[in-house]
């Protein structure tokens, strides 16, 4: 079946849908006027409420769904019992191709497990890898992965350097984006016997020139490159000490703002720069986990976002269907496989990037 819609939308996901998702779909339609919307969820509370967003309303198309995932349901239980929840049901129409991809603010790990399940990785993809943008110094980064594979090989290292790489062009517009390993020092001997051996691999492939090497945990937020590649156990803790030390600046700006008369009239002076700071650094700019390497585009909204930050998550995925995301993925890896393959001395290294060893 070929896909008639760009992106099928689970309406009942978040905390505080669908309100959100409806509002969020009418701010996204303003800019994706070509977009067609498949909004999958209870019909009885969605037609009245999808008639008050105009634009939204002639872009979407209903599909009833008499059921929700909860957001404390475990995934096993949400692969048993959710098959006709708006969530399943949205992904079911990704996985028969009358989408291209859909994006749900619900349960994370019924979102992660369905996606995997129902619609399953590429071919050439070993293993999906969690992705998110996130702010730095030099501009917006790329990081994964953020949670979805613990453990992971030298070949999957290499497969999440391509998939960032490309999704870096696609969602940031980025014509040639830097990527690096993150790594316990810069220097080329440092880190185990897998991420050496991923590096190798990443010097002698097309994206050479674009390969920094190994990064560390400070050259995240330095904007040092624009990818950053790591495992999911250490990309999660790295993202979670990020959100924890922006958290800490915030409570800290409000404590030294308000201690005294003197700070009050400082914080009046410095409102400008702060709103400025405060925009820069807004949540809602960043919303939107995208979960790389399946057969079709998975963008999870954070549960608890507002409209704004629910029309960022459906930007982020229209920008990945319009690039073609998935094509350009199976190119950089075809790319990367004959260059291994031409290469005599590389010959060790060809079941890194070949097909899973039986």
């Amino acid at each position: 079946m070929t896909q008639g819609f760009s992106l099928a939308i689970d309406a009942m996901g978040g905390d505080n849908a669908p309100d959100i998702v409806l509002d969020g779909l009418e701010l996204a339609a303003e800019r994706h006027p070509e977009a067609r919307f498949l909004l999958v969820g209870d019909e009885a509370r969605l037609g009245g409420m999808l008639a008050l967003r105009k634009r939204a309303a002639k872009l979407c198309s209903l599909r009833h769904a008499p059921d929700a995932i909860p957001s404390d349901m475990k995934p096993t239980a949400a692969l048993r019992q959710g098959r006709n929840s708006s969530m399943r049901l949205a992904i079911d129409a990704v996985a028969a191709r009358e989408a291209a991809g859909v994006v749900s603010a619900g349960n994370t790990g019924a979102l992660m497990a369905l996606a995997k399940i129902v619609v399953k990785a590429l071919p050439e993809i070993d293993r999906p890898a969690l992705a998110a943008i996130g702010p730095s110094a030099r501009g917006d980064v790329v990081m994964l992965d953020l949670g979805a594979n613990v453990q992971c090989d030298a070949r999957n290292l290499v497969e999440f350097a391509i998939m960032g790489e490309t999704f870096a062009r696609a969602v940031l517009g980025l014509p040639a984006p830097t990527f690096g390993l993150l790594n316990v020092g810069s220097e080329e001997l440092k880190g185990d016997e897998r991420l050496r051996l991923a590096a190798e691999i990443l010097r002698e492939s097309h994206v050479g020139a674009q390969f920094h090497g190994f990064i560390e945990g400070h050259d995240i937020t330095a904007g040092t490159v624009d990818v950053v590649v790591t495992d999911g156990f250490t990309g999660n803790v790295a993202l979670k000490t990020g959100e924890g030390a922006l958290k800490l600046m915030r409570d800290l700006l409000r404590q030294v703002f308000t201690s005294s008369v003197p700070a009050r009239l400082g914080y009046l002076l410095a409102r400008p720069a702060l709103d400025r700071l405060r925009e820069w650094m807004d949540p809602r700019r960043y919303n939107g986990a995208i979960l790389l390497g399946l057969n079709g585009v998975v963008v999870k909204s954070h549960g608890g976002t507002d409209a704004l930050g629910f029309a960022h998550a459906v930007d982020v995925a229209m920008d990945m269907v319009n690039h073609r995301f998935n094509d350009r993925i199976r190119e950089g890896l075809a790319r990367l496989s004959a260059a291994v393959e031409a290469e005599p001395a590389a010959a060790a290294l060809a079941p890194v990037v070949g097909e899973t060893p039986a």
